[in-house]
């Protein structure tokens, strides 16, 4: 589809003075040569919080837009050549077509889609498509803890959060509010670098993020961080399912969609030679 901003303009260039006739039955506000603006094409512009002095602002605002864009039309039209016009003319209705079938293709699909992707699925097409999920970025599973600097009782802390039992997990997050950041959801992949990005500090012992099961103890001046690494993936790994799923998923509903639509130009083709509402003809 061609670019939205230039079409739209070359759509009004056609359509705006048919748009915009002088009606009795309507309120004309401005003029420009033979074309008017008039109270009804106003709605909706000004917000229903707007101040009295806000309101009259935005309404000179869109007159003097609107007396603009009249003026470079009719300029245009005297002085571009008959070429350039019958040339948008047939771009404008070239875009208003494709809107209108986009439109009722989005309709369509809109109601006749199914959204739901199974897992069978998700893993169907990550088994056949694995070469194209190779990682460009390490990948970690990870828990954290950020404690202030002054923390009383950081040694108890410490061996719960290595040790890991369900009995430490729970005492943890039952003393949680006394940690300034923390995740314990160390089944979830996250790059490495978003890691680092949120606790810089952490850069100083970036080799030892990626060693798998490994503990990190550092401080700066923001508090001590605690960092527990359950596993690594590196840059040129397969990544694994959990982490593309979304993408995937994505996938199959954009293949769902576009054969969706190609069925119902197939069908709407058919029925119309079917009833008569589409003929060709040949050549004389």
């Amino acid at each position: 589809m061609r670019k939205t901003g230039l079409l739209i303009l070359l759509f009004s260039i056609t359509v705006s003075c048919d748009y915009f006739k002088k009606d009795a039955e309507q309120t004309p506000i401005a003029r420009v040569n033979d074309t008017y603006l008039y109270q009804e094409d106003l709605e909706g512009i000004i917000p229903e919080n707007a101040t009295v002095q806000d309101s009259a602002f935005i309404m000179n605002n869109y007159i003097n837009r609107w007396a603009t864009q009249q003026l470079l039309i009719d300029q245009a039209k005297i002085n571009l050549p008959q070429t350039k016009l019958d040339a948008y003319q047939k771009l404008v209705k070239d875009y208003k077509n494709e809107l209108y079938a986009e439109g009722y293709k989005n309709a369509i699909v809109a109601q006749q889609l199914d959204s739901t992707v199974s897992k069978n699925e998700l893993t169907a097409f990550y088994e056949q498509n694995k070469d194209n999920f190779i990682l460009n970025d390490e990948l970690i599973k990870v828990r954290y803890i950020l404690l202030s600097n002054n923390f009383t009782n950081l040694n108890r802390v410490v061996e719960k959060f290595r040790r890991y039992n369900n009995t430490d997990k729970e005492e943890l997050e039952n003393i949680s509010i006394q940690f300034t950041n923390y995740n314990f959801n160390d089944s979830t992949w996250v790059k490495k670098d978003a890691l680092l990005r949120t606790f810089p500090a952490l850069k100083e012992k970036e080799a030892e993020l990626l060693k798998k099961s490994n503990f990190t103890q550092v401080q700066d001046s923001l508090g001590v961080y605690l960092v527990k690494i359950e596993d690594v993936l590196k840059t040129n790994d397969v990544a694994p399912l959990s982490y593309v799923s979304p993408t995937i998923e994505q996938i199959i509903l954009n293949k769902r969609k576009l054969e969706l639509i190609k069925k119902l130009e197939k069908d709407i083709t058919k029925d119309a030679l079917k009833n008569k509402n589409f003929e060709t003809y040949e050549e004389r």
